[in-house]
């Protein structure tokens, strides 16, 4: 006879999948070095600049396997050279490259630095992973001057310059990170994630900047995906995500709007369905739910087949029609899909 083991609570089998995707110390230990020589190299190269981070190591929410890493320097510009209407980013840009080509190619030979064709930074290819799930390690490098006029930055676009203001972003993130005892980290992670696994409705930063207003304080993992995700659908149904340090234009989607909120939809959806089904005693069923959310069986793989079965049965039982002279209406617990739950009651917590 099949023995069903104990599952346990959804909370703690988001927590232990959040863990599989977290990238590890000595891959963030190898990029920080790798970010902290292209900064010695940038600052090297334009005396009394200043280099700032970006990107998910910078933020606290990356991925493994850890594939790129972000850096910027900002360059003094005294005689306003440099800006629009000026002289473009081309020749800052050129510099920086043979700067990080003179200071890094001893240590990595087939190091490969690429300018032309870039609408905003300087790829360098290490081609020396630090991961060894990825061929490859990459660093973004942005060549920025100050907005002597306004807040923020201007970085390259294209010949041209945009305003933007990166240093604000990670100052933000920071905060909220402080602010949620790493919670918005935890929350953006998942949800990078689920995005992955669903063809990058959106990018990273729009993840992150959507969730600079909505997780502001310590949260579960599970209502905090649901607070994104219900808040990710009211706003991008009317509107491209404004930019949190309110320099930059909004943050455009990746994929037609119906498409990117038809797909939010669905993850809140799967995610509710998976909350009621535990509410209402059917943790497998639960966690086939989460399973589906999420898209990755290395990351989170669903039940045993058989338990699915067993516990499916059981809950069509539980469905069936109470017959006799006293009611005749159907039992209570359920699990059919009906009206999303904007709340987790009885979603046990695994503490960290």
């Amino acid at each position: 006879m099949h023995k069903m083991p104990e599952y346990p609570p959804l909370e703690r089998v988001v927590n232990a999948a959040r863990h599989r995707i977290e990238v590890s110390d000595s891959e963030l230990a190898e990029a920080r070095r790798r970010r902290a020589a292209l900064s010695d190299a940038l600052r090297l190269e334009f005396v009394g600049s200043r280099t700032f981070v970006n990107g998910s190591v910078a933020h606290g929410d990356a991925l493994t396997p850890l594939t790129d890493v972000d850096l910027g320097v900002v360059v003094p510009d005294p005689s306003h050279e440099y800006g629009p209407g000026r002289k473009g980013p081309r020749e800052l840009k050129d510099r920086a490259a043979a700067a990080i080509r003179r200071d890094l190619k001893a240590e990595y030979g087939d190091l490969a630095v690429e300018v032309e064709g870039r609408k905003r930074s300087i790829l360098v290819r290490f081609r020396e992973p630090v991961s060894a799930r990825f061929p490859d390690f990459t660093a973004d490098v942005i060549v920025a001057i100050d907005n002597p006029g306004a807040a923020g930055l201007y970085i390259p676009r294209w010949e041209t310059w945009d305003r933007a203001h990166p240093e604000r972003h990670t100052e933000l993130v920071v905060a909220a990170n402080k602010a949620t005892k790493a919670g918005f980290a935890r929350v953006v992670r998942l949800m990078k994630h689920w995005s992955r696994r669903h063809d990058k409705p959106l990018c990273s930063w729009n993840i992150k900047a959507l969730a600079l207003s909505c997780i502001q304080e310590p949260t579960e993992l599970i209502p905090g995906m649901i607070k994104w995700l219900e808040f990710s659908i009211e706003r991008v149904s009317v509107e491209d995500t404004p930019d949190p340090a309110r320099v930059s234009a909004p943050v455009k989607l990746n994929a037609p709007r119906s498409e990117v909120v038809r797909k939010l939809r669905q993850g809140l959806e799967t995610l509710d369905q998976a909350v009621r089904l535990e509410n209402a005693g059917y943790p497998v069923l639960a966690v086939r739910e989460l399973a589906k959310f999420f898209h990755d069986p290395m990351m989170l793989a669903a039940p045993d087949p058989d338990d699915v079965l067993e516990e499916e049965a059981r809950r069509r039982l539980a469905q069936r029609p109470v017959r006799g002279p006293i009611s005749a209406a159907p039992a209570v617990l359920t699990g059919a899909v009906g009206p999303a739950r904007r709340h987790t009651e009885g979603v046990r917590s695994w503490g960290l």
